[in-house]
């Protein structure tokens, strides 16, 4: 088995490859059952079960992304070997997707287990590749990050084995497994980090970014047509459709308004930023289930009040907006003139919840008018710079 060597941090031109696009992709299909579990719960009036399921899901899905994404940056040799390993990994994201209703609607999360320790035990294949290769700080690191990641998915698998009923117990196991999974990077890289490399950590997270949002399209999409075919009731479900379509492109628009990879230079920068996502991820993937909600109130389908619908859409795009401008946007701002717009537009878009029927559409309006006021503080001059033809990138 070739050697496996840690990649340059400063190497040039580091982009995604193909392997990891499809990775992604493969992603979306377990994205796609959390996100369609989550309709279902919203729908039928059980949105506090249905929230606390997203959550758990979604950690999985996110936290086996994250992983597999930041060891690549570090040490993607795109061999052989590393693309089995890599194909075991997303056949363990498909088994963690067919036990996504299973865990929502019964709570049995046999399969949904199964398939995340199949991702994880694959990558804590590659670390040992990097303990064989690697010499001194290095190889402690690796041997960490593997003995870490066997020790947690044992504690997954012992969840499986507490009593049927167990509900609080097994909540309590989930958020302790959780917390020791976060701490594994920590600790693992104490006193010595990997090789990730800034630039395509950012572009990593910004693909992700882009399929998630992605998805939410889809997810809408399906939604107005199945009720305009069912129900033919296209003028109720305009402005869902126009609000969603504008909250979505406000979302693309808001994330990509500033290049991060040269924010992350260092390691307590990058943990905050990486670990921050799930805020992010979680709720731009919830905005489409939100939207979902919106169209079965609409048509009748929903179990669940005109209010109760236009808060699924409006509190994950509050979420949304705030966490993007908390982790990311912010850091680019010039004076307080450009750090209000994001987070008073997440109050707004709060407020659209008591909007009725049109809640959607405003909180869409809200998210525009928020990236046409960026445009414009962006464009103007700072005080003190020599006049320029160029400007500062919107937003």
């Amino acid at each position: 088995m070739p050697r496996m060597t840690a990649r340059s941090p400063a190497e040039p031109h580091r982009v995604a490859t193909p392997l990891e696009l499809f990775f992604d992709l493969c992603f979306v299909v377990a994205v796609a059952q959390a996100g369609g579990r989550l309709v279902h719960a919203v729908a039928v009036g059980h949105p506090g079960t249905g929230v606390t399921g997203y959550l758990a899901v979604f950690f999985a899905i996110w936290w086996a992304w994250v992983n597999f994404s930041w060891f690549a940056s570090a040490y993607d040799t795109d061999d052989p070997w590393y693309r089995l390993v890599t194909f075991v990994q997303i056949t363990g994201v498909l088994i963690f997707a067919a036990g996504v209703p299973r865990a929502f609607d019964r709570g049995d999360w046999t399969l949904g287990v199964l398939g995340y320790v199949v991702m994880r035990l694959a990558l804590t294949s590659q670390w040992l590749r990097v303990v064989h290769g690697a010499e001194g700080a290095e190889r402690r690191v690796a041997r960490r990050y593997a003995s870490g990641i066997v020790l947690a998915q044992l504690g997954w698998i012992g969840m499986l084995f507490l009593p049927t009923g167990a509900e609080g117990a097994r909540t309590a196991v989930f958020v302790a497994l959780a917390l020791c999974e976060l701490s594994i990077p920590a600790l693992a890289e104490r006193g010595h980090g990997t090789s990730w490399h800034p630039h395509h950590i950012g572009e990593r997270y910004g693909l992700f970014t882009i399929i998630v949002l992605g998805e939410t399209i889809a997810a809408a999409t399906v939604a107005v047509q199945e009720a305009v075919d069912e129900h033919d009731a296209l003028d109720d479900l305009l402005p869902v459709a126009a609000g969603g379509l504008l909250l979505v492109f406000a979302a693309w628009w808001i994330y990509f308004a500033v290049p991060i990879h040269d924010y992350l230079r260092s390691k307590r920068r990058a943990f905050i930023w990486g670990y921050g996502h799930y805020l992010i991820l979680g709720s731009a993937a919830a905005i489409g289930s939100g939207i979902e909600v919106a169209v079965e109130q609409a048509t009748g389908k929903a179990h669940v009040t005109v209010t109760a619908a236009a808060a699924a859409v409006t509190v994950p795009t509050a979420v949304y907006l705030l966490t993007v401008w908390l982790l990311h946007s912010r850091h680019f701002k010039r004076d307080l003139a450009e750090q209000l717009p994001l987070p008073l537009a997440a109050v707004a878009v709060l407020g659209c919840t008591f909007a009725g029927e049109w809640a959607t559409l405003a909180a869409g309006l809200v998210a525009a008018a928020t990236v046409a006021v960026g445009v414009s503080l962006s464009r103007r001059p700072t005080p003190g710079a020599p006049v320029s033809a160029e400007v500062s990138p919107p937003m």
